[in-house]
């Protein structure tokens, strides 16, 4: 694939698994400084997207950051704890998307946003598309651009008209403490929208001249996504108050097309995010889960990796879809971010200290990579804190998620004695 088209998977898949879902928890969290909170986690994923740039135009190979955590830190505990977190976060991503697509759905349709309500449609969802794996789906794939340039379509839509009937009054910014203190949270949710950008290593041996084309990619994908993030931020506090936004928190951004474009914007606006979620749990379910199982339990990938390999692992298909359906079912919207954010940023812990130990070959700055891992290591902290404090279930989720990780690879380990294989660079050959 070439540039356009590694950065519109990137663009699809951020844009798919937050603004969605996000805009009403954010609005809780930041109240009117939303924006705010856009902004600064975009310029905290800045930093981390600086170590991925470098590191994905050296290391070519699809096993993304596990590649570059193998190649700085060795074949240890970490690495294998950091594949099967690489898992995770498609499973996590999964029961996200998945809640999205219950809320959007429901409220379409006029039905009670209940806990039974919910479950149904979420389990029905992810079937769905556990039962297309089975089939295979090539159009779904050929039409993964044209559901982005829709998906931007409508976001853009949505941000033109908006912002002619925005009151200035809502865009006042909280700069109190406790203003403050929420932009401070809802940046650390806010962190995991912007993530999307790493799952362009991750198809790096199919990009089109990847040493310009990848680094390239990641950084176009997050201009393109601050900037719809922004707008949409702007003009989602700037035409409803917060208290509504917070009381529609599953489907904040179609109530509020409401006051601008009536009914045809919620219904647009919901449809829009429909197709979105279900192009981004497609990509989670069929793709991304499919490579993270098959690494964490071989130590590396075949040389041409094709998503009919579930045929061969089912299993993973399986735990795949009654993880992200359990963890769904058991954690609120809020949660189900948190647990997906942290566990990202146990892979960028670990990408950003294996990139220190290789910033001789990427030609990268070490005061940058010291600096990005402080900002990451600084939201983890914050992430932590509030939730420990606000939401105690996730909370101990997250935590449970490491030690899980932890223990399973030392058994796992011990007992195939699987290890993780470099993949070897054009220069190694």
């Amino acid at each position: 694939m070439g540039l356009i088209e590694a950065t519109s998977m990137a663009v699809g898949i951020i844009i798919g698994s937050s603004i969605f879902s996000l805009v009403g928890v954010g609005a809780k969290l930041a109240g009117r400084d939303l924006p705010l909170a856009f902004i600064a986690s975009s310029i905290a994923a800045a930093f981390v997207a600086y170590n991925y740039a470098k590191l994905g135009g050296t290391f070519i190979s699809n096993a993304g950051p596990i590649e570059f955590i193998l190649r700085g830190l060795g074949d240890n505990l970490y690495t294998g704890v950091a594949s099967f977190m690489l898992w995770f976060i498609y499973v996590s991503s999964l029961s996200l998307f998945a809640k999205t697509f219950a809320g959007y759905f429901l409220a379409l349709a006029g039905l009670s946003l209940s806990y039974t309500n919910m479950a149904i449609i979420e389990v029905i969802v992810v079937s769905a598309f556990v039962a297309l794996n089975f089939k295979g789906s090539k159009a779904v794939g050929l039409a993964e651009t044209a559901i982005v340039a829709a998906k931007l379509g409508i976001l853009l839509f949505f941000i033109a008209v908006g912002l002619l009937t925005i009151k200035p009054s809502y865009l006042k910014p909280d700069l109190s403490i406790k203003g403050l203190e929420g932009v401070a949270f809802a940046s650390t949710l806010f962190f995991l929208s912007y993530t999307g950008f790493g799952l362009i290593t991750n198809a790096s041996e199919n990009i089109e001249n990847p040493r310009r084309n990848v680094p390239l990619a990641i950084y176009l994908s997050l201009i393109i996504v601050t900037i719809v993030y922004v707008g949409v931020s702007v003009v989602a506090i700037g035409n409803l108050p917060v208290e509504k936004l917070v009381k529609a928190e599953e489907y904040a951004l179609a109530e509020a097309a409401k006051p601008f474009l009536g009914n045809l914007g919620f219904a647009l606006i919901s449809l829009g995010a429909l197709v979105s979620v279900s192009s981004a749990i497609n990509a989670s379910i069929y793709g991304g889960a499919n490579v993270a199982y098959s690494l964490a339990k071989k130590g590396e990938l075949p040389e041409f990796f094709e998503r009919k390999t579930w045929f061969n692992e089912p299993e993973g298909l399986y735990i795949t879809a009654i993880l992200g359906l359990l963890i769904a079912m058991t954690l609120n919207l809020e949660g189900v971010a948190a647990v997906t954010s942290s566990s990202f940023i146990v892979i960028y812990i670990g990408v950003i200290l294996a990139h220190y130990k290789l910033a001789s070959q990427t030609k990268a700055s070490r005061g940058v990579i010291v600096l990005s891992l402080l900002i990451v290591l600084s939201i983890l902290s914050v992430l932590l804190y509030n939730q420990y404090t606000t939401n105690p279930a996730s909370f101990y989720a997250i935590i449970a998620s490491y030690i899980i990780a932890s223990l399973g690879e030392y058994a796992y380990r011990s007992r195939t004695k699987r290890g993780f294989k470099k993949r070897l660079q054009p220069w190694e050959k």
